[in-house]
C-alpha cells in the first residue's frame, strides 16, 4: 500500500465487516479493489483470535485496519486498552492502521506500533455535524503530523458548497509532503468522493452490499467515474495494467 500511496494514482477503498470474509476477499480482488478496509470495530467478535483470522481472509489485498471509537462515530464498544492490543495484533498483517486524533491516550502507542511493522500510520479526524472553518482543520492536520501520521484523514460534514471548498482550499494549501485523505460526508459533499483525488486526496471509500456512509457512491459506481475521469487509474485498471 505505500507504493501505491506513493505512487500518486488515486486508490479506491471497500470497508468490510467479518461476514464471509473468503468470498468477500475473492470478489474484492477480482473486481479491482485498491484497498480493503476492516473495520474491526463492527465485527461480531473482537476477540484477537476471529480478527486475525478474518484479516488472514484478506491475505492478497493492501488492508487498512479501522478500530474506529465510538466517539467518532464507529461501533468501538470495548475499553482503549483492549483496542491497542487489536491494533498490536494486527499490525503485523495489515498495511496501514487507522486511528483517531482524538485517540490521545493510546494513539501513541498505535503508531509505534504500525511502525515498527512498516504499516502507514492514517490519523483521522471526522466531524459529522459540520465542517469546521480552514484555520482549524489546518491545526488539525498539524497535529496529526506532529503525532506521526503518514497520511491525515479528515472528513466531515458538508452542508452547502462553502463546505465543499473549505476542504478542498484544504487539499490545495497542503505541503508538498503532506498526504491526506479529505472527504466530504452529505449529499453536498457526494462529488468530494471523485474529483477531491484530483486535489490530492490519496484514498477514496466506497462500498459492497451494506448501507453506506452518507453521500458514498456504491463501488461499480465509483470504479466507473474513476476510471473515466482519471486516465491513470484507467490504465493501472485495464487487463495487463501495473
Amino acid at each position: 500500500m505505500r507504493a501505491l500511496v506513493d505512487g500518486g494514482v488515486p486508490l479506491v477503498a471497500v470497508s468490510f465487516d467479518d461476514n464471509d470474509c473468503e468470498r468477500a476477499a475473492r470478489e474484492a480482488l477480482a473486481s479491482g479493489v485498491d484497498v480493503a478496509e476492516l473495520r474491526i470495530d463492527r465485527f461480531s467478535r473482537t476477540d484477537v483470535g476471529h480478527v486475525l483470522e478474518k484479516v488472514h481472509a484478506f491475505r492478497g489485498l493492501p488492508v487498512l485496519a479501522t478500530v474506529r471509537s465510538a466517539v467518532e462515530g464507529g461501533g468501538w464498544g470495548g475499553t482503549e486498552e483492549e483496542r491497542l492490543d487489536l491494533f498490536r495484533a494486527v499490525a503485523p498483517l495489515v498495511d496501514a492502521v487507522d486511528v483517531e486524533l482524538s485517540s490521545g491516550g493510546i494513539l501513541t502507542d498505535v503508531i509505534s506500533a504500525a511502525r515498527a511493522h512498516d504499516a502507514l500510520s492514517i490519523v483521522s479526524y471526522h466531524n459529522f455535524d459540520h465542517t469546521p472553518g480552514l484555520d482549524s482543520l489546518e491545526a488539525i492536520v498539524r497535529d496529526a503530523e506532529t503525532a506521526g501520521a503518514d497520511i491525515v484523514k479528515i472528513s466531515t460534514m458538508a452542508t452547502s458548497g462553502t463546505d465543499v471548498k473549505t476542504l478542498a482550499s484544504l487539499l490545495l494549501n497542503a505541503g508538498e509532503n503532506t498526504q491526506m485523505i479529505v472527504i466530504a460526508m452529505g449529499a453536498t459533499g457526494t462529488a468530494s468522493r471523485i474529483f477531491f483525488p484530483a486535489l490530492g486526496s490519496r484514498l477514496t471509500y466506497t462500498f459492497i452490499g451494506h448501507q453506506p456512509t452518507s453521500g458514498q457512491l456504491d463501488f461499480a459506481e465509483t470504479f466507473a467515474l474513476m476510471r473515466k475521469f482519471y486516465p491513470e487509474f484507467d490504465r493501472r485498471k485495464a487487463p495487463g495494467g501495473s
